[in-house]
């Protein structure tokens, strides 16, 4: 009996039970499309997150105060806190971060690794008007003209402004596509003038779109010239932050250590509580990469259950149709069918359960790739379709051999005898 022929009696016999052998292809389709759905969705929220860490910036240092630190709490009276929760190492005065601070990073010297530096206020709740029209500005943003490229904000329409504007202290904006929408509509902002805070700025470019981040909306934002927001907003104090911007990606940990040493230096640091924290985006992104191939992985291991489910539902059908078709191997032995025609016939049967499901499955989940699940557009990775595929097939062999080995080792005698 030849291959052509064993596949023939394989697909008699499953066509002979259309419903078993469809709810049996059901478990597998669904076990698949299931490992291949949840990895997509894994695979969606990692390059999800690793986009909104790159919107910041891969090689940038952000740079802001900190009052925690030492043993357990303590207020923001102006010290680090120290008291409570049995600290015992040396207090020192917190210092908020300062335009000198800022200058100091860029001393080549003392870090070579430092490409640019950003200072930053934020004048939280700003109200901006054009005309009849008026917007709340989630953010907005007083820096240097290095912050555009620090952050990873490009201007699509018009120009950022230029170190000149900031040394003349000129009143100019650069706003984010939501900002513009709310105010302007259809008609072109550049070169019109916005009330901000009853104080006018004079629209210079438009941020390119970024997106929303989470709750927050990335392209709510203005940015203006950091002495102009100063003057009229937010008042000659402390910097909201310090974006430090690295020569390349490589050099992001060595420049964090060259503005440690600055900072501690010029803060009086002498213990492990800084009076400051650094968020490294290149760190941050490892990091998330790592938490987030950990969850890919526990997300296909539980879909990968439910094609272990499937599989022991092969190994059920089959023996059950070994034991309806005991009397058949009989005969069929009887007339002189060896026993690797019975039990390749068997296999065939479990193996083309399993691959039409697999199959199947693989489709379903393509199509539901092609749809939002719960806010993440899923990605399609094409290792989790060839491992599921060849795990379906490999299942349908490995749950169909022992009812297959059963049949093959059917006696004829007692084959024939079976009612």
């Amino acid at each position: 009996m030849n291959q052509f022929e064993i596949l023939r009696f394989a697909l008699r016999g499953l066509l002979a039970n259309k419903m078993r052998s469809a709810l049996t292809t059901l478990g597998i389709l669904i076990g698949v499309a299931a490992v291949i759905l949840l990895v997509a969705v894994g695979e969606g929220s990692s390059q999800s997150i690793q986009k909104n860490i790159q919107r910041l910036g891969a090689n940038t240092l952000t740079i802001s105060p900190s009052f925690s630190g030492g043993g357990g709490g303590g207020g923001f009276g102006g010290r680090a806190p120290g008291g409570g929760g049995g600290n015992t190492g040396p207090r020192t005065q917190a210092r908020q971060l300062s335009l000198a601070d800022a200058k100091a990073l860029t001393d080549r010297t003392l870090a070579p690794s430092v490409k640019s530096v950003s200072p930053m206020v934020n004048a939280s709740s700003s109200t901006a008007a054009y005309g009849a029209a008026s917007h709340t500005i989630a953010q907005f943003v007083g820096t240097y003209p290095s912050y555009f490229e620090a952050m990873n904000k490009p201007v699509a329409k018009g120009t950022y402004f230029f170190n000149d504007d900031v040394l003349a202290a000129r009143k100019v904006v650069v706003l984010g596509q939501t900002v513009v929408e709310e105010l302007f509509g259809t008609v072109d902002p550049i070169g019109r003038q916005v009330s901000v805070s009853g104080v006018p700025f004079t629209v210079v470019g438009v941020l390119k779109e970024s997106g929303s981040t989470g709750m927050q909306d990335a392209d709510d934002v203005a940015v203006a010239p950091l002495p102009a927001v100063q003057q009229s907003l937010s008042g000659f104090g402390s910097l909201g932050s310090i974006v430090v911007q690295a020569t390349g990606a490589q050099a992001t940990t060595a420049a964090q250590s060259e503005v440690s040493a600055i900072l501690n230096q010029r803060h009086g640091i002498t213990g492990g509580n800084p009076d400051y924290r650094i968020l490294n985006q290149a760190t941050l992104q490892e990091t998330v990469s790592e938490a987030t191939g950990t969850f890919t992985v526990l997300l296909g291991a539980v879909a990968a259950i439910s094609l272990l489910v499937g599989g022991i539902g092969i190994t059920n059908i089959m023996l059950v149709t070994v034991t309806e078709r005991t009397r058949e191997i009989g005969i069929r032995k009887a007339i002189g069918a060896p026993r690797g025609a019975i039990l390749g016939q068997f296999l065939m049967e479990a193996t083309l359960l399993s691959l039409v499901g697999g199959l199947l499955g693989v489709l379903v989940a393509f199509i539901g790739t092609r749809f939002t699940v719960a806010g993440i557009e899923p990605v399609l990775v094409p290792s989790s379709v060839a491992l599921a595929l060849g795990v379906s097939v490999g299942i349908g062999l490995f749950f169909g051999s022992y009812p297959a080995n059963r049949a093959a080792k059917l006696r004829p005698i007692q084959a024939l005898r079976h009612e």
